[in-house]
């Protein structure tokens, strides 16, 4: 499941992307309002967490535009506003749910997953690709029911090319995960990982397409072996 997170505090959002990411969910961030609208507009997300306090627009603002262009997804807002009038106002607005800061991870967590429960008619840890098969709470893959053994790095790869099978993914957003990890990535680093994970997968009836120009595509089954 994918999330956006509009947040200006660079230290909570990078607690929050490690915590996120460790429960099974991938995580994109930005504190720009702005920009939050056109990656909205150019990406799939099944979930937006909003902070209300954003430097170039109030999150009420963003929330009313979202809702305005019918943007459906489940938003939560997290914020430090906690008076009830503002309570009231977010719900008003079109949030899904209304967090305070400070707050418990544990408790974000619950809400998310109750959220996404609530609005997609349930929600699995296990996701099904063809022969493979993503584990998102404990970032496991297996094929044909056999764990497939990874490196850190291989299996982030592979988990991201899982959670959007069939769909492109840009270089730039595989980049992204792998630096979450800490270390600097050589230039040739995603080519490298993504030959690994090519050579793994393709006795399972999966292929990773390259699509120059803009990422990688990952196709199982009748459609990988086109």
């Amino acid at each position: 499941m994918n999330i956006l997170l509009i947040e200006d505090d660079s230290v909570l959002t990078d607690g929050l992307i490690h915590t996120l990411k460790k429960t099974g969910y991938v995580v994109t961030a930005t504190k720009s309002g702005r920009y939050a609208e056109q990656l909205v507009e150019a990406q799939d997300f099944d979930l937006i967490v909003l902070d209300l306090g954003l430097p170039d627009m109030d999150g009420l603002e963003l929330l009313r535009k979202f809702r305005n262009r019918k943007v459906s997804l489940p938003i939560l807002i997290l914020t430090a506003r906690e008076s009830m009038n503002d309570r009231i106002e977010g719900i008003r607005q079109g949030a899904d749910d209304y967090m305070t800061k400070p707050f418990e991870l544990m408790e974000l967590e619950a809400r998310i997953h109750a959220l996404i429960r609530r609005c997609y008619g349930g929600f699995s840890y296990t996701i099904e690709v063809g022969r493979l098969s993503l584990d998102t709470q404990n970032n496991q893959v297996s094929a044909d029911g056999q764990l497939l053994v990874l490196s850190a790095r291989e299996a982030a790869v592979l988990e991201i090319l899982l959670l959007q099978a069939g769909k492109v993914v840009c270089k730039d957003r595989i980049a992204q995960r792998l630096s979450a990890d800490g270390d600097a990535l050589a230039d040739n680093a995603i080519e490298v990982y993504v030959h690994r994970v090519r050579k793994r997968i393709e006795p399972y009836d999966a292929v990773i397409r390259t699509v120059r120009g803009l990422g990688y595509l990952l196709e199982t089954g009748s459609d990988g072996a086109k």
